[in-house]
């Protein structure tokens, strides 16, 4: 009976290891395949500018549906805040690093950081300046200005003058922009009376320029916006003064409060840009940069120190005319687009 026993507990005390043994060897596996796979660091400039939390939220599902984490990370328009951020990818031994710059010609440091540590950095939107990153995905920023240009001449066929009131040059997209409206300009009549940036791309700088020439007796025939808060802003300062819809005011991105200013018949157009397929590709790029794969571009793009590998996505024009044809039921509701507007 005791030598019985004694088999009886030696079986249960094998089975017992055996199995604790079975569990910490499939714990060491899950821990293995956790530790497998892809992580991405994302930092945004902040999430002031509406489309930048579409740009998150589709840029996070797409990664994931490609088997990468995503951590985002907001710097709220601190220029050493995202520095910061950029350093702790680093520490946390991220696989990516994409960055949405705050200040394009701050950040070459924490990228050449990042390289020397083995982690390919994306630029998102904006270029980063002098430090030779691995891919630049952005639309084309000189054609969204061509478009307000050409949009602002066509509206204003006889002249006239008009009111830029941009963002901020330390944004390397705003230069390109004010270059293709200018451009788009050539050889017209238009005359630009006077150009502001926005610092920070603070909205209510729209209003402050605006309501400032305003106060002169002054009243501009068109103003050029940096996006379309700025442009929220502008209309805002002409409505206090019974103006709104009778100046041509352009912006750019396509938000919801800026399509329902269109077919009010208060804001001219927007600049689309479709950042569904920006985000989704950039994914796609960057976990493709992750697991070691080699991006070949189609263009380049120089940083001011290096060319490097680009790819450009197109912007498109939006006006009341084509409005349903562009944006309604793809970026905005139609219920959401007309809901201020009663005959429908």
């Amino acid at each position: 009976m005791w030598k019985k026993y004694r088999v009886s507990a030696a079986l249960l005390l094998v089975c017992l290891l055996t199995g604790c043994a079975g569990e910490t060897a499939e714990r060491e596996e899950i821990q293995e395949e956790e530790e497998s796979g892809i992580e991405i660091g994302m930092t945004f400039d902040s999430f002031i500018i509406e489309r930048w939390q579409r740009d998150r939220d589709v840029f996070v599902s797409a990664a994931q549906e490609l088997g990468a984490d995503v951590n985002v990370q907001n710097a709220n328009g601190d220029l050493e805040e995202q520095i910061s951020q950029i350093e702790y990818f680093i520490q946390k031994g991220v696989d990516a690093i994409v960055v949405v710059a705050i200040d394009s010609n701050g950040l070459s440091d924490a990228v050449a950081d990042a390289h020397r540590a083995g982690i390919p950095v994306v630029a998102y939107d904006r270029l980063i300046c002098d430090a030779d990153v691995d891919l630049y995905i952005s639309f084309d920023n000189e054609e969204v200005g061509r478009l307000m240009g050409e949009h602002m001449k066509e509206h204003l066929s006889e002249g006239g003058n008009i009111l830029q009131v941009c963002g901020p040059l330390a944004d390397n997209n705003v230069p390109l922009v004010m270059g293709g409206f200018a451009e788009a300009l050539e050889n017209s009549d238009i005359t630009i009376a006077g150009t502001e940036h926005a610092d920070g791309w603070l909205a209510e700088t729209g209003f402050a320029v605006t309501d400032a020439y305003l106060s002169t007796g002054e009243v501009p025939d068109g103003i050029m916006c940096g996006n379309d808060s700025i442009a929220g802003q502008a209309i805002r300062a002409l409505s206090e003064q019974r103006l709104a819809g009778s100046v041509c005011v352009v912006g750019q991105d396509a938000d919801l409060d800026a399509c329902q200013r269109i077919v009010e018949g208060t804001q001219c157009m927007t600049v689309y840009k479709p950042v569904e397929k920006l985000a989704r590709r950039a994914a796609e790029l960057a976990v493709g940069l992750a697991r070691g794969d080699v991006i070949t571009a189609t263009e380049t793009m120089n940083d001011g120190s290096y060319d490097v590998p680009y790819e450009r996505l197109d912007p498109v024009a939006v006006t009341k005319e084509n409005m349903d044809e562009v944006i309604t039921g793809k970026y905005h509701e139609e219920s959401d687009i007309y809901l201020n507007v009663r005959d429908r």
